[in-house]
């Protein structure tokens, strides 16, 4: 089943409040996440699956994608099992990720 997201169930689902200005810039995130509609519903998944280990879907501050973002606070397992998780969910539904130098940080850049 493909379940086509809104910019307003999709911040919801992740956990911001349904502003203009949140409305406005997930709108642009999802216009500049190359095919974000082939994987959007998979996006969901991933942000449930990594919060026990403290890890979260959001939007970026700095420019306009998502970001996958782990806790700084976890030993190097927990931080091993986020970025096989993250890496996992990437190689599965051929998404590229760009990761963040020397943090537990990635960019959902599309398929």
């Amino acid at each position: 089943m493909n379940i086509d997201l809104t910019p307003e169930a999709l911040l919801l689902q992740l956990g911001y409040s349904k502003t203009e200005h949140s409305i406005q810039q997930m709108e642009k995130i999802i216009n500049n996440t190359n095919k974000f509609e082939k994987f959007s519903n998979h996006i969901l998944s991933l942000h449930d699956n990594l919060a026990p280990i403290k890890g979260f879907v959001a939007m970026s501050n700095s420019q306009d994608s998502l970001k996958i973002k782990g806790s700084q606070d976890t030993s190097n397992e927990v931080s091993k099992e986020f970025q096989e998780k993250v890496e996992k969910w990437a190689t599965k539904y051929k998404v590229q990720i760009k990761k963040v130098s020397n943090k537990p940080t990635y960019y959902i850049l599309g398929q």
